[in-house]
């Protein structure tokens, strides 16, 4: 599976989502059940995201990464 430059970019747009950035900062409420149950499904930044990073839209970053 190879990650494009499309890929990284769409991935970006999706660190700068407001739904989902807030998602995976706080772990809960109604915009981590969207990410989680709708938009990670339709949302091709969401999917872009996955791809590059390995680990849902929803999902919290790991604590060494900035």
């Amino acid at each position: 599976m190879e990650i494009t430059e499309k890929d990284r970019k769409r991935a970006e747009q999706c660190m700068r989502c407001p739904v989902c950035r807030r998602a995976r900062e706080k772990q809960k409420g109604l915009a981590f059940w969207f990410v989680k149950h709708v938009e990670g499904g339709i949302c091709p930044n969401c999917k872009a995201y996955e791809k590059v990073y390995g680990r849902k839209a929803h999902e919290p970053k790991p604590k060494n990464e900035d």
